[in-house]
Order: C-alpha cells, then structure tokens, then sequence
C-alpha cells in the first residue's frame, strides 16, 4: 500500500479529488461537476447537499481500496463563500454565489455607518464592496434576514465547512479570513472594528493556523484532517516554501492575478490591488487584470475577421520584425469589452492585413496593460524574479514581451494543473521543500529576453 495525501480542491465548475505520495506526484484524480442550483432569488448557486454526499462519497471508497493508505486528508476550494449552520450543523441557507448582486441600500448603509469607503477598502485590502467580500454577505444577512441571522450558531468559510464535514470541528483560518473579505483590517492585524460593533465574531469559530491538523479515527485508521485553505494562498505555497529569494507569482488564467508575498507595504496607496493571506498570517499584496476573459473575446474577433479556426491563434508564434513594424507608430487599436482603460479608443481598428500581425498587436496591448498590474504590485520592493504559471505561461507571445519589458528580471515559467491541491497537501505535511521541488514537480523552465537588433 502506497502512503498519500488525500485533496479534495473544489472549483466553481469542476470539483477535483488527489491522491498524492510522500514525494507530491500525483497517483490517482477522480472529476465531476454538478449542475448549479438556485437560491431562493432565482440565482445560480453551488449544490451544496449533491457536493456533501460526492466528498463522502469518494472518500469512503478510496478509504477501502486495497492499493492507498490514507494518512492525510486537507481542502482547497474557492474564497468568498459561506456555509451557514444552525445549533444542529445544518446549513441554513443556500452557499449565496459571490456574483449575486448586493442591494444598494445595504451597501450605503454599511459605508455610511463604516465608511469613507476609500479607507475602508485599503484597510481590509478589497477592491470593491459586493459579495466578493463575504463579510459584507454576514451584514446583509444581519439586516434584510434577520430571523435566519439569529439562528446562526457558526458561520464557516467554504474551506473550513469541507473540513468540518470530516471533523464535525467549525474552526477559521487565516487565508480564507484574509481574501478580500472586508473582515480584517491589515493595519491591525485583528477583525476590523465593525466585526465587533456588529457582533460577528460570535459567530466566527476560533482562528487557527493554517497548518493545523485534527487526528481523527476512520474505520480504525488514524488519519491526519486539515483545516482547509484559500485556494489562491494554497498556490502560491509551493513557491513560497521552495524558493528562497524574494519573487512575485503571476498567476494566469480567466483572471491574472499578481502575486507579492514578501511587501512590506500590503496596504496599495492608488486602492488597485487586493489582498491575500499567507498561510502565517502575513499579507500578500494583489492585483488583478481580467485578462484570460478578454483575450478569449479578441481573439474570436480576430478569427472571424481574418476567417481562420478557432484554436489557430494557438500556433502563433513570436516575429521579432512584426514586432518591430507595430512598435515604429505604435498606436491603442482595441477597444476592451471587459474593462476599460483610459488610453483605449472608442472603437476597435485593425489595420493589419494578416493574422499574425493583428493578433502581435492584440498580444503587445495586453502585456502592457500586464506589465502595469506587475508593476503596481512590486511597488518599492527589490524583486528580482517572476514565475509565471496557468493559462499564458506557454503563449510564445506573452512570454517573450514579458521578458523583454523585464530584462533586469529572472523570469520563469512553471506548468502545474495541481497548484491549487498540491498546495493544500503542502500545507499540512512536514515535509521541508528544496530549490529543485518546481523544477521536479512543475516543469520549471528559464527565459531570456529576445536579441534586440
């Protein structure tokens, strides 16, 4: 029988279940995805009941396979979720989707009596007032629900509710409390003032580090349960645990998010970037771009225009004299659909005649706009190195404009579909990690700016 690590990492859409061994590769996956359900509202939410009976589900069965010897088993999943549970550890209402729109009237009252927002938002390291922050779900359920609020015995962030399923523990940690939750106040190290005011920590079980572990008996077998954890601070463990030398994390995909876990200023003075969480405690300064979202909407645009198939943008490859020809008269030519910036025009033009010239120039404005959200999250801080991982990390064109936009920097790219569960099993092992761990595990590979000639 093989030891391993069990991770169960629960995406919005696709739900995930591990098995690593003592060395982290991967020696078993299992997928599923449900279909949404909806709140009492006619919003699409999380089947919370249907994920409950699958993790039971799966983990029974692997429990009595003859081949695995369970001896941990932890959680990653998504941030901004709640799972609210009444004095028997029910749930009490449906897992609210952090895309559901917050009432007006609740957002003015809270500024008005909590605000300037400006402030507000530096503090607890968000972005914006919505759903996004799920302590801002606590309030709105404290004031529009009052007779579901009073039966609140403990709220419990989705990573921390998977681990309780297993425990039957409600605990809360540190990467789930700090992911832009307008919980906590970074300036304090504590709960903000209005969780207090508001009496919600009564209601928020007792912090505890991330790496804790609850031994529990399973079938006669000693097995080790994490608490669960933030599946953005989880990838960003792996890197943090083996690389020695200060760096920031791009982490792209739908979102990119920018990652710098070692500022000494977590708190952004333009209130652009967000805040994440160490698994210490220590914050991890962000900031986000919608890029994956509009690299999607552009290039089927340009596949239409230009008439080619849809996963021909794929084959493009870096031309240093097209480059060249774009950057003599350089000019804005897209009009974003997925945000807007200042210098954009009000239409989109395109007057390359070929593919590869259209799709150069598309590639040149996005890194740019990526090069600024990098640059906004190192700040004043000596870094030297840049990882980047998920969907772009093998886009020829975005890896060689990045490079050369920071030739004073180390650039690396990793490739790692588990980041997020490997992460989690990390988190709860002992097991101290060297400088070769991403060059094994995540096919780390170097990048050297191109010869400007």
């Amino acid at each position: 029988m093989i030891d391993v690590t069990a991770v169960f990492d629960i995406g919005k859409t696709n739900k995930k279940f591990f098995l690593f061994d003592k060395d982290f590769k991967e020696v078993y996956k299992e997928y599923i995805s449900f279909d949404e359900i909806e709140d009492e509202d006619g919003h699409p939410t999380e089947n919370l009941s249907e994920l409950q009976k699958w993790l039971k589900g799966v983990f029974e069965n692997i429990l009595n396979a003859s081949e695995y010897n369970i001896k941990a088993i932890n959680f990653s999943t998504y941030g901004a979720s709640f799972v609210h549970l009444d004095e028997n550890g029910e749930a009490l209402t449906p897992l609210y989707n952090y895309t559901k729109p917050l009432d007006e009237g609740i957002v003015k009252s809270f500024i008005e009596k909590y605000g300037p927002k400006e402030d507000f938002l530096k503090k607890t390291g968000c972005f914006d007032l919505s759903l996004l922050n799920s302590g801002l779900q606590l309030y709105w359920l404290k004031h529009s629900k009052p007779e579901i609020f009073k039966k609140i015995k403990y709220s419990l962030h989705l990573p921390q509710y998977l681990s309780y399923i297993f425990t039957g523990i409600p605990l809360s940690e540190y990467t789930s409390i700090g992911c832009h939750t307008a919980l906590w106040d970074y300036t304090k190290k504590d709960y903000h003032p209005w969780v207090y005011k508001e009496e919600l920590h009564k209601i928020l079980p007792p912090i505890v580090s991330t790496e804790t572990s609850i031994n529990m008996n399973y079938n006669g077998k000693r097995i080790k349960i994490g608490v669960g954890i933030h599946d953005s601070s989880s990838a960003l463990l792996p890197y943090v645990r083996s690389i020695k030398k200060k760096f920031v994390l791009v982490s792209t995909g739908t979102w990119s998010i920018s990652l710098n876990p070692f500022t000494e200023k977590p708190i952004s003075e333009n209130g652009e970037s967000i805040n994440y969480m160490r698994i210490n405690g220590k914050p991890v300064k962000a900031t986000r771009l919608f890029l994956g979202n509009e690299y999607k909407i552009q290039v089927k645009k340009l596949d239409e225009k230009f008439g080619v198939k849809d996963n021909y943008h794929r084959s493009v490859k870096f031309d240093y004299d097209i480059y060249t020809k774009i950057n003599k008269d350089f000019k804005n030519r897209f009009k974003w659909e997925g945000f807007s910036t200042a210098d954009m025009p009000t239409e989109t033009s395109i007057p390359q005649e070929t593919y590869e010239e259209a799709y150069h120039q598309l590639m040149t404005e996005l890194v740019l706009l990526q090069i600024k959200s990098i640059k906004d999250v190192i700040g004043d801080d000596a870094i030297k190195r840049l990882y980047v991982d998920g969907g772009f990390s093998d886009n020829d064109l975005y890896i060689k404009l990045l490079s050369h936009h920071f030739r004073d920097k180390k650039l690396r790219t990793t490739d790692s579909s588990l980041g997020s569960a490997l992460g989690a099993a990390i988190s709860i092992s002992d097991t101290k990690l060297n400088s070769k761990f991403l060059r094994k595990n995540y096919a780390l590979k170097k990048h050297v700016p191109f010869i400007i000639k």
